[in-house]
């Protein structure tokens, strides 16, 4: 699997699914799930999301792209940042792997991620990028692509820089 790092808009990626750092109903908010929610279509998005009855902290569930270029969005939900001593790294890996394993369910080869958990959920985003490596790279998938999507030049440089450190995995 190839993994790299971009500097954009999630909802703008062509690639076969994209994850969404979704709450716990699914039901669109702020951020990256705001912003999947309105450009995949917000009523047709919600009422997928009411159908698959929320998802759980650290799991992922699955969606159609409808207007996105993406023909597939995998929700998956974070942890809330607590200190680091509360579980907070599982949850993260689980959210990684998890979206893999979707993603390989409805046959993705490639998946752009945004930084999870580290808008207002409060995860500290080196920490969190360092999860997002290590976990994308430690799994098994049928996935050839993954694509880190960071949304400011500050992420951009911390995904380029780990990625870089693991083996010579140089972001974009």
């Amino acid at each position: 699997m190839r993994v790299e790092a971009v500097l954009g808009d999630i909802t703008r990626q062509d690639v076969d699914a994209i994850v969404n750092a979704a709450n716990e109903a699914l039901a669109g908010g702020g951020g990256v799930d705001g912003a999947v929610h309105r450009a995949a279509g917000a009523r047709q998005m919600h009422e997928a999301c009411a159908r698959l009855g929320g998802c759980a902290t650290g799991d992922a569930k699955a969606t159609p792209g409808f207007a996105l270029k993406a023909r597939w969005v995998v929700h998956t939900v974070g942890p809330r940042w607590r200190g680091g001593n509360a579980g907070e790294e599982q949850a993260l890996r689980s959210c990684y792997r998890r979206c893999l394993e979707v993603a390989d369910e409805l046959g993705a080869r490639s998946v752009a991620f945004p930084a999870i958990s580290t808008g207002v959920y409060g995860y500290p985003p080196r920490q969190a990028a360092e999860v997002a490596v290590t976990t994308l790279l430690g799994t098994e998938t049928k996935v050839e692509l993954v694509r880190l999507v960071a949304f400011d030049q500050a992420s951009f440089d911390i995904y380029r820089e780990l990625l870089a450190s693991h083996g010579g995995r140089a972001g974009q």
